[in-house]
């Protein structure tokens, strides 16, 4: 399932966030890649407890547990401490798979990665090129939101980000270790979910929600993983 969840920040807040993103100074991407990834990747990141990173990853944690779009869709248990990178012109990471486990620096806690995202803090206009090309059922999806904006797609999607032509693309990225650990059932769950609220809304009173609702919970009982 692979997910638009937009306005995760407003306009003047990410103004604010690149206009410190482009004062930083930023590291070689390659340090929080695995073995085979580090040979495609080549971007520009922001070390693991960088101030400016922390930062930035807090507020979004913030927003992410108080979206119900995210929490209907990802059913989170653990997150990765968001991490930030940079692609400037000739930027670019090959296709690849995410690694399976990711370990915090410093942290005895591990997060099993179910769930990538990216959330770009540059818009579409600003810079050429630099489209996440995810790999799915359907085919290859080609993902440039609005700054603000954040998508969610499977953590076993072979994805890459295409080069960039012109500009600076800022974005922000994470895994998330859901409480459903098959993305089949996390998306039948999210559907579910999707068309119980849009009930409530429509019709609070129907019979049928009390049931729709119980059967929602008991396929979550059945397959959650704490």
């Amino acid at each position: 399932m692979l997910l638009h969840i937009p306005g995760l920040f407003n306009r003047e807040e990410v103004l604010r966030i690149r206009e410190a993103l482009e004062q930083t100074d930023w590291a070689d991407g390659r340090i929080t890649a695995g073995y085979q990834s580090a040979k495609a990747k080549h971007n520009l990141q922001l070390p693991e407890g960088h101030p400016l990173a922390k930062e930035i990853g807090a507020a979004m944690i913030e927003r992410l547990w108080s979206n119900p779009r995210f929490m209907s869709a990802a059913l989170p248990h653990k997150v990765f401490p968001p991490l930030i990178n940079c692609y400037r012109e000739g930027g670019n990471f090959g296709f690849h798979i995410d690694n399976a486990v990711r370990q915090p620096k410093g942290s005895v806690e591990r997060v099993r990665t179910d769930l990538s995202s990216t959330l770009f803090f540059s818009d579409p206009e600003d810079y050429d090129g630099g489209e996440l090309e995810i790999q799915d059922t359907y085919g290859l999806q080609r993902v440039k939101l609005a700054a603000g904006d954040m998508v969610l797609y499977p953590g076993t999607s072979l994805h890459r980000v295409n080069p960039v032509t012109r500009g600076a693309r800022y974005a922000a990225f994470f895994w998330t270790q859901s409480l459903v650990r098959e993305d089949s059932q996390r998306a039948l769950l999210f559907e579910m979910d999707s068309a119980i609220q849009q009930l409530t809304a429509d019709v609070p009173d129907h019979p049928s929600l009390l049931q729709l609702t119980g059967t929602y919970h008991n396929l979550l009982r059945r397959w959650v993983e704490v």
